[in-house]
C-alpha cells in the first residue's frame, strides 16, 4: 500500500521547506488494498534542517488509475485580493490541477485540466476530496470505458514554467483515455 517518493522536488528558501509528491499505492490491485492509503498521492512538505513534516495534502485517495501524484511543483508568489500569497501549482496525472498555500498545505484550488475529465464528478471544496463518478472505476467486477484520463494521465513528468510578470502557468498536457477491465 505504499507509494514511493520520485519525480519532482521545489525548495523554498524562505520558508526552508522541501515539497515533494509520492506516487500510487500498489498493487494496482484497488481490491487488495482498502482504504484511502494515506501518504500515497500525497503532496508532502518537510523542513530543510529537521526533516519534520509541515503538512500533506492526498490528492487521490486509493488511487486506483495508477496517477502517480509526483509530477511537476510550481512555486509562485501571486497578488490576490490585493495581498502577497505564497503558492503551490500541482498539475496531476489525475486530471486536477491543484494550488496549495505552500505555507501551510491549505488547498485554494483545484481545477480540472480538461473538460473532458470523467473520473470526478468534481473536487469537494471542503474536504479537499475528489469526489468519484463510479461509471469510470476500476473494480474488478466492472468494465469502465472511456475513462478519462487514462493511466498515463492528463499531465505527466513534463516540464512545466510559470511566468510571474504574466501571472501565466505553460503546461504541457496529454488527452488521453482508456478502457479498464
Amino acid at each position: 500500500g505504499c507509494g514511493t517518493n520520485w519525480g519532482w522536488y521545489a525548495y523554498d528558501p524562505d520558508l526552508n521547506l522541501i515539497y515533494y509528491g509520492s506516487g500510487n499505492p500498489s498493487p494496482w490491485n484497488e481490491t487488495m488494498r482498502p482504504g484511502d492509503n494515506k501518504w500515497t498521492m500525497t503532496i508532502m512538505a518537510r523542513d530543510a534542517d529537521s526533516g519534520e513534516l509541515k503538512f500533506g495534502y492526498q490528492k487521490t485517495p486509493h488511487d486506483e488509475w495508477d496517477y502517480a501524484g509526483v509530477n511537476v511543483i510550481m512555486l509562485s508568489d501571486q497578488k490576490i485580493d490585493g495581498e502577497d500569497k505564497k503558492h503551490l501549482t500541482h498539475p496531476d496525472r489525475n486530471g486536477i490541477i491543484y494550488t496549495l498555500d505552500r505555507t501551510n498545505g491549505d488547498l485554494v484550488r483545484a481545477d480540472f485540466l480538461d473538460d473532458t475529465v470523467n473520473v470526478w464528478t468534481h473536487v469537494d471544496m471542503e474536504t479537499g476530496i475528489p469526489v468519484r463518478d463510479p461509471e469510470y472505476g476500476t473494480r474488478m467486477d466492472h468494465k469502465g470505458t472511456d475513462i478519462c484520463p487514462s493511466a498515463m494521465g492528463y499531465h505527466d513528468q513534463a516540464h512545466d514554467s510559470y511566468d510571474p510578470e504574466k501571472e501565466l502557468f505553460y503546461l504541457a498536457i496529454n488527452h488521453i483515455c482508456m478502457d479498464w477491465e
